[in-house]
C-alpha cells in the first residue's frame, strides 16, 4: 500500500522523516520542495504539464489534500500555472521565480541523511533479492514481469512510480523473510518520501534493471540478481536529488 504523508491541517511536521539531521517540514512544504527541485534541476521543463492532482498525490505518496494545497501554494508563487478548460491543468511556469526556487532546496543535512537512507535500502535490497531467487513463485514472477511492462508503458513519472513501488514490494514479499519484509517496506517508504519527478525517458531506462532482475530471478541466478539490485539502488547516490543538486546547483536545465 502506498505510504501517504498525511497533512490535515497544512502545518503538521513530517515527524515520519526518521533520520537524524533531516529538516522538519510540513507535508505541504515537502511536496513543494520536491516539485521545486525537479524544476530547478531541469527534470520538469517550463511549460510541462504535471499529472492530474490525484496522480501527483499517488506519485509522491501523499494525501490528495496535501497535493492540492502544495500545488495551490506553488501557483500563488508563480512556480506553476493553472489553466482551465479543454487542455487545461497545472503547468510549470515559463519563467518560475528564481528566488522562490532557491528557497525550495534540500539542506546539506537532508542530503546527507538521504544518502544514509540509500545505504540502508541497499543492504535490504540485496538481502530480499537473494532470498527471492530461491523462494519466488511462478505467479509472483509473472506479476513482476507484468509490472515491468506497466512501467514500460507508463507515460509520466506518477504512473511509473506507483508501479515501481509495487514491483519492489513484491520482490520483498517473494523473499519469504517474514517480519524482515516489513522493515524493508518501511525503509522503501521512507526513501520514496524524497522521490522527485523525473523525465519518463530516464525512468524507462531505469526499468531495464527491473527487466534484468526478473530474468535473473527466473534463472535462479542469485549472484546475477543481487548484482542487478545492488547497482539499481547504489546509483541513487548519484541520481537522487542530493547528487543532482551538487552537480547542477539551482540552475535550470
Amino acid at each position: 500500500m502506498t505510504r501517504q504523508l498525511e497533512d490535515t491541517t497544512g502545518d503538521s511536521p513530517i515527524d515520519a522523516a526518521p533520520l537524524l539531521g533531516i529538516d522538519r517540514r510540513s507535508a505541504i512544504d515537502a511536496v513543494r520542495l520536491r516539485i521545486g527541485m525537479a524544476i530547478s534541476l531541469g527534470l520538469l521543463q517550463p511549460g510541462e504539464r504535471l499529472p492530474d492532482q490525484q496522480d501527483v498525490a499517488l506519485g509522491l505518496s501523499v494525501s490528495p489534500i496535501t497535493a492540492r494545497r502544495a500545488l495551490a501554494s506553488l501557483a500563488d508563487q508563480g512556480v506553476v500555472v493553472r489553466r482551465r478548460g479543454r487542455g487545461g491543468g497545472t503547468f510549470v511556469a515559463d519563467e518560475p521565480p528564481r528566488n522562490v526556487l532557491e528557497e525550495l532546496a534540500a539542506s546539506p543535512a537532508e542530503s546527507h541523511a538521504v544518502n544514509r537512507l540509500v545505504d540502508r535500502r541497499l543492504l535490504f535490497e540485496c538481502a530480499v533479492t537473494h532470498f527471492a531467487v530461491a523462494n519466488a513463485s511462478a505467479e509472483q514472477l509473472d506479476e513482476l514481469e507484468r509490472l515491468t511492462q506497466e512501467m514500460a508503458g507508463s507515460t509520466n513519472w506518477s504512473e511509473y512510480h506507483q508501479a515501481d513501488e509495487r514491483f519492489h514490494q513484491l520482490v520483498a514479499e517473494s523473499s519469504g523473510l517474514g517480519p524482515a519484509v516489513d522493515a524493508y517496506n518501511e525503509t522503501l517508504a521512507e526513501l520514496y518520501a524524497y522521490f522527485i519527478p523525473y523525465p519518463i525517458e530516464l525512468l524507462h531506462k531505469s526499468n531495464q534493471d527491473h527487466i534484468a532482475l526478473v530474468n535473473a530471478l527466473r534463472a535462479r541466478d542469485d549472484r546475477g540478481a543481487v548484482e542487478v539490485s545492488r547497482r539499481h539502488v547504489d546509483v541513487l547516490h548519484k541520481t537522487m536529488f542530493m547528487g543532482l543538486a551538487s552537480g547542477t546547483g539551482n540552475q535550470m536545465g
